[in-house]
Order: structure tokens, then sequence, then C-alpha cells
């Protein structure tokens, strides 16, 4: 610091500059731009250069060196080299001495285009004729937009429109002397409803009776019901919170712990359309199930500074729930928009054990930010509180419906999603206007009005007029301010395209990927996972387990079971506290080592018509005595070829297992001899007080053994991102993604002509065709068109598809017609 001083002043003296507020030397008087000779007006000529080239670092609260330009008093109070600026004396004036660039080491602005001499020379006139201000002009930071609630009065019904969107529109489109279009076709509204709502094409059966159907209202019942559907909106839904939330089921800090996934809780909040304020609640201030969001990633190495659990948890919460961008001011005063770094530190303490050290461009500052919501404004947040009750107070602000943010930040999201284009755009900067905010504001405040119900504002959006007017290709404007005429004409996403796939063939993928209670949103009990009367309870082979079981001690059980029929269902879930092995008949069929994470195994392949052994190694490891057990619960059921009531041969951990300490040969086989083996324990967790983890793992297990219920139709979003999903754009979610690009790439052209897999997928997909039966050439290409296109091919198409289908009927054929069906702009976009 004090060596750049020391060149600064040497420079000075060298020039004959002596800094703010000194005469200059003749020679150096004659280097300044001459003054404009005519009256300046300030609006015009003067507030354009400030914005373009001071406001930055000046103006929005900011002063950097000291020097403030937000109002004409501010402007001329001392910086800290003294005044910028001495009224009806620019000659003597600092500011125009820097913007001259009369030292080249202290020249303004430092970063950006110089100011030419017609600009300096309008500041020198501005200057000498007494710096006038005109008045309510400010470069302070602006008020927030869409931050208070605003509850604008609804259009009066007219000429039958009355979904409110309509209404408000209504005026829109007449001010600009246009309509809006005719609504599209059944069919055109169907398949894109489907896609949108549930994110699957239409079956032609439902399409069918849906297009027969003369009840005036049966798009808006068609929209209800798609809605009502809580298992595919919940796995259609499920990728854009994935994307939002960086949730996903494999990829950086999964394996070493430095990340946690939110999915069975993301997915049981979806199917039971969990109100969004519970729901960013429950994400703020979070459970045991939904801590991975704020949580964040752990990096492994040398990481910035901005990249702590804190700042990111600050980040990610301003982004997904404000539509504030505070990536930028988690480094440094962001050049962007008006955050500062003490914003982002600010909102990161809430997060933090302690009040975090600033750090600016990665280096430390000594100094640290006031624990407080980035919008102060909407409640404070005392730093003395203990971190629980800090989350808790950030999740009752920001819930709070005097937060108009939250509820127009979705709202905004929900309407980009199903149109192609935000009321606000960029939809992560809701610090700009809408281009309709009557619209915006109106939609916002009846969310809260109806309970945070985000499914009531999706049907408002779909069952609008606007939502179905034919699609339109979306530009950018140019000059000109943006102007709704349709929804934008959308690419599938990469799940959207692979379920499509499978809805064509038949092939889904084998079995989910994460942790989802597939019972949730369907009315059925839970508990119905688990056989009458049996549940799974904790063992180990003594009482002390419940409190100091021997570090890095194993325990081995056995367990025989009858199974009277062959399982055409078998499944298991087991936990150790801390891990275990799984062995059926002999076979080893699993691990773990996390007793957070219990794991779902098949049993199906191990299991045996008759007696079977089920034989486990637990350890318990650790650095002192602590809580051991082994809970286990395997769900094996029998249904006839031809149906008919359900056998049920469930078993679990409970007193009917036996232990033993010593591990001697064959131990886990059949004939292994149990006589010294003794009863298994039952261990009473309730009397540690852990009757609510024994509670919450219980739950787990019947949320886990749910799983197979999707086994060989599992969809694209419940599965990790193959070669095929990355190349269509599912991004690694490691940072948050709550738009994804919509153009094509060279990459997605290479993947969809030359990937193998998609490659692969189409050649099963085509055996699977072929062995539906025998099936004409007219059935199988009528059916194909049905499925993918939701219509029947012209005859052109038939022709065509004829051809390369092959007479008779080859297999490469079918894999080279589904490939040319697929490429279709008609099946890979939303119209």
């Amino acid at each position: 610091m004090k060596s750049r001083l020391l060149r600064v002043l040497l420079a000075s003296f060298l020039s004959g500059n002596c800094l703010a507020g000194a005469t200059l030397t003749p020679d150096l008087a004659a280097k300044l731009p001459p003054p404009a000779t005519h009256k300046v007006q300030f609006r015009t000529e003067i507030k354009p250069i400030l914005e373009a080239s001071c406001v930055k670092c000046h103006g929005r609260g900011k002063s950097k060196g000291g020097f403030q330009l937000d109002t004409r008093e501010t402007f001329l109070k001392p910086a800290d080299s003294g005044p910028a600026a001495v009224p009806g004396k620019s000659e003597e004036s600092y500011l125009i001495h820097l913007v001259s660039a009369l030292n080249p080491d202290e020249v303004m602005p430092q970063k950006g285009s110089k100011l030419t001499a017609v600009q300096v020379g309008l500041l020198r006139a501005w200057i000498d004729q007494g710096l006038s201000w005109d008045e309510g002009v400010t470069f302070s930071k602006p008020l927030p937009v869409n931050l208070n609630p605003r509850r604008p009065a609804l259009p009066p019904a007219a000429r039958g429109v009355t979904n409110p969107i309509d209404r408000f529109l209504g005026s829109y489109f007449a001010s600009r002397n246009a309509s809006a279009s005719p609504i599209v076709e059944d069919r055109q509204f169907a398949r894109r409803v489907y896609m949108d709502a549930i994110g699957l094409l239409p079956p032609a059966e439902e399409l069918g009776r849906f297009r027969t159907d003369r009840r005036k209202d049966k798009r808006e019942r068609l929209v209800r019901r798609l809605l009502s559907d809580n298992q595919r909106y919940a796995q259609h839904w499920l990728t854009f919170w994935n994307d939002a939330l960086r949730n996903d089921y494999a990829g950086t800090g999964y394996i070493d712990g430095g990340r946690k996934q939110i999915t069975g809780w993301l997915y049981s909040a979806l199917a039971t359309n969990l109100a969004y304020d519970e729901f960013v609640g429950q994400l703020i201030n979070p459970t045991r199930e939904s801590e991975g969001f704020t949580k964040g990633i752990v990096w492994r190495g040398a990481v910035n500074a901005s990249q702590t659990p804190p700042l990111q948890a600050a980040q990610n919460i301003s982004q997904v729930f404000m539509g504030v961008n505070l990536k930028c001011a988690s480094c440094h005063d962001s050049f962007i928009n008006d955050w500062s770094l003490a914003d982002a530190y600010g909102l990161a303490n809430i997060y933090a054990d302690e009040p975090l050290e600033m750090f600016q461009c990665d280096t430390a500052t000594g100094k640290k930010a006031p624990t407080r919501f980035i919008f102060s404004e909407l409640g404070a947040i005392e730093a003395g509180m203990p971190k629980t009750n800090r989350l808790e107070r950030l999740a009752e602000i920001i819930c709070d419906k005097r937060d108009g943010r939250l509820s127009r930040t979705i709202v905004n999201r929900l309407w980009a999603r199903f149109m192609g284009r935000g009321l606000v755009e960029p939809v992560d900067d809701m610090e700009q206007e809408a281009w309709h905010q009557d619209l915006l504001d109106w939609l916002a405040e009846d969310l809260v009005d109806h309970g945070y119900n985000l499914k009531r504002t999706m049907e408002l959006i779909l069952t609008s007029r606007a939502y179905q007017m034919p699609s339109v290709s979306l530009e950018e404007p140019k000059g000109g301010a943006f102007v709704f005429s349709g929804p934008a004409v959308r690419r599938l996403t990469s799940e959207q395209f692979r379920d499509a796939l499978s809805v064509l063939t038949g092939l889904w993928h084998e079995r989910p990927d994460g942790e989802f209670d597939f019972m949730a949103g369907t009315g059925r009990d839970r508990e119905t996972m688990f056989a009458r009367d049996l549940k799974p309870l904790w063992i180990w082979n003594n009482a002390a387990a419940l409190d100091s079981a021997p570090t890095n001690q194993t325990v081995y059980f056995r367990r025989r079971i009858l199974i009277p029929e062959r399982a055409t269902e078998a499944s298991v879930v087991c936990a150790a506290d801390n891990k275990f092995t799984l062995y059926v008949n002999g076979n080893k069929v699993g691990e773990s080592n996390d007793y957070e994470r219990p794991r779902l195994l098949d049993l199906k392949p191990y299991l045996l018509k008759g007696e079977n052994v089920i034989a486990v190694e637990a350890t318990n490891t650790g650095d002192k005595p602590s809580f051991a057990g082994l809970l286990f619960y395997a769900r094996v059921r029998h249904v006839g070829k031809t149906g008919g009531r359900e056998r049920i041969m469930d078993f679990a951990s409970d007193q009917e297992w036996v232990w033993s300490t010593s591990k001697t040969e064959g131990w886990e086989r059949p004939n292994h001899d149990e006589q010294s083996w003794a009863s298994a324990y039952v261990l009473d967790v309730g009397k540690l007080g852990r009757a609510d983890g024994h509670q919450y793992m219980a739950a787990r297990f019947s949320r886990i053994l749910s799983g197979p219920l999707q086994h060989g139709k599992a969809r694209a979003a419940l599965v990790r991102a193959d070669p095929l999903a990355l190349a269509l754009g599912r991004p690694n979610r490691e940072q948050v993604i709550t738009t994804r690009a919509s153009a094509a790439t060279t990459l997605q052209a290479l993947e969809l002509t030359n990937g193998l897999t998609l490659d692969n997928f189409l050649k099963r997909g085509a055996e699977r065709l072929a062995g539906e039966g025998p099936l004409s050439a007219a059935i199988l290409i009528d059916r194909l068109y049905q499925r993918a296109l939701s219509r029947p091919p012209t005859g052109e198409e038939i022709a065509a598809a004829r051809e390369v289908i092959g007479d008779p009927i080859q297999k490469s054929g079918i894999e080279d017609l589904l490939w040319a069906v697929a490429m279709l702009p008609e099946f890979q976009l939303i119209q």
C-alpha cells in the first residue's frame, strides 16, 4: 500500500500534478480538453456519462475511495483524496484531472472505455456552470423490485373470457392493436399439456377419448386430471427441482460424504404437493432429510473462499427462491448488480457456526459483515442467536406473506417453464420489471391466497387461452420491448426425450437410482409396504449395545426362512450401525458401511423354494463404545402367473435370529451347525430417547421398499445420467440450474447420430417391438406414429416406412424407423 502511494506521489511530483484541488501547471492545464461552450443539460448530457463510467464503483450506495455520487451532496463531499469537484472551477477539479488522464497511473474510469475529449469537455462545462443537478435525479441504490406484495384489480370478464390470465392479457393485446390468436386443436393441446404437466406423451387411447369428448370444459378436466396424477407429476417435476436444488444420485461429494441427497424428501414433497412456503421453509431450516441443499458441496483440495458451504447456501437460497444473483458479490462487490460482499457474507453468517471473516477476491480483509438477510427490511436476525434459531428466523422471514419476492419468483419460473420465456427475464434477476407487472403480481398474490398451492397456479396457466395459442418461434427483442404473442416452441428436455422413446418402445430403465417413496401421494398407507404385524427391530447380541457396545466388535447373525413358493418379488432393506455384509444361502448379496444410507438389495436371484439361510456380518466401528445394531426387512411376495391373491412371505430382524461372535468356517452357508449360537437381543431404543431415530429409520425402510414398485419401468428423472442424457443437456448439478439451454449443439447431433447409448437402446427397442407378436407392417407403422406423434401416418409416410422396415419386417428396419421418427422435429419439440 505504501509503495503504491509513493509511486503515485512521485508520478504526481514529476508531472506537476498535486492531486485533488490543486492548481495545474500551465503545461498540464494546456493538456485538458476545452470545456463545451453551450449551456449543458444535466439530464441528457451529464447523467449518461456518470451512469456509463462512474456509477458501478461510486453509485448505488458504493463509495470506492470515499467518493460517492448518489446525490449532488455526496458528489461534493470530500473523498479520501479531497473534493472531487470545485463548482465553477473545472480546471482545479480532481475529477477532471482523473478523467483527462493527466497522470497515466491515475486514470478514471479504471476499467472500460476512457472518456472522450468531448465528454470531458461536457463535464468541465457542467462544473464551470455551477454543477447543476436536476431535481429527482439520483444514482442511489433503487428500491427493490417485486419485493413488496401488490394486488392489482382483476379486470372484468368479457365475451366469455373468464380465466384471470386472459382477462389481464385482453387489455395488453388491445393496447397493441392485436388480439389473442385462436386456440390450437385438441390433439396439439393434449400433447402439449401432457408433456408440460407430467412429462409424457399422451397414450393413444386417452387421446382418442379426449378428442371425442363433447363437454365444453374437457380441457380444464384434462389439466386437473393430469395434475392430480401425483406419481407421474412428481417424477416429471423432479427434473426441474433436481436442477434448481442441485440434487442428483451420483457425482462430486456423494462418495466421501461431502454432499447429501435430498431425493427422498423432495420426491415426497412433490408427490404430496407440499405447500410452497412449507417446501421452502423445510429447505432453509432443514429437516434431517432436506439438509443436503443448504449443506452444499464440501469441495476437495484448495477452494476459493466464495465456495465455502455457508456462502454456497447464501448464493443458492438467494438465486432459487429470491431471484437474486449473489455469486459475484460472494467474491467482491458485484459489477453486474448492486449487491455487495457484505450482503453475501451477512446471509452466509446465518449458516456459519460463527461470523465469517470476509475475503475479497480470495484475500482476507480482516472485517466481518453483520448477520442479516439480503432484504433486511423484511426482518432482522440477531447475530447472537444460536444457529438453529437463526435458521428458523430466516425461514420465517422468507416464507412470510410480506415477502412478495418468494411468490413472484416461483410464479415467474412456472410461467417460463410453460411459455418458454418468463414474465421477468432473466428468471434469476427478479430486480427487473415484468413485461406485464399486473399479471405477475396478481398470480403471485393468488398463489399466497390459496395456501401456496403450486398446482393451482399451474392449472391457471395451463387452462388459459394464452397457453392454448399456437406456439411461436421465440426471438429476443432487438432494440424493442418483448411482446407476448403465444407460448414458445420448446425442445423436449433430456428426460422427456428419453421417456418419449420409452413410450414408443415400451423399454424403461430397470430400476431407480435414488431413494423414492412411491407410496407418497397415492392415498395408500406407507405401512402397507410391511406385512401386517411385522416390523423391523434393532437387534444385537446383548443389552449393552444400546450405548456401550465394544468398538470394532463384529457379530454374525443367521436366520432360517421357509419360502413355500418361488418368489415373484423379493427385495431387502438392511442397515447396520456401522457396517454389514449380507449373504443368502452362502452367496454374497451386498454390503454397506454407511449407517445413514440403508441398502436396497435384490433377493430374488438368491432365494429358493423351501428353506433358505440369511446370514449377516455386522460390525460396530468407532474409537469408543457406542450404540450398535442391525435392522433388516425382506419383502417377499408370490403372485401366480394368472394373477390372483398375493402371497406374503416377508421376514424381518427380530428375536428369531441367532448370533455368534466367532467367525467359523462356512458360518454363512445353509448347512452350518447353529447349536452354539444364541438368540438375538431386541434393543429397546426408546430407553435411550432414540425412538425418533428408530421411527425415522423404519420410515426410510418402508420408503426404500417401495422402490421395486418401479422396477422395469423407471423414468429418466429417477436414474443417473448416461452419455445421451448429458449430451441432451442434463447438467451435472454441481451448480444451481434454473433454465437449460434450448439451442441444439454439435455434441447433441453427434450423440443422436452416432452415439452408442441411443444405438443400443433402439436395438433393444426394435427387438421388443418385434416380439409383441406377429404384426403387419401397416399395424406396426400406425402404432409407432400414434405413440410418437399422437396421429396416424400420412400416405407418404406409410410408403417411406414400409421401405425402411422391409418386407418381411426386419429388426434392423424397425430400428431404422424408430431412429427416423425420433429425429423428427415433430417428435422432439413441444409445439
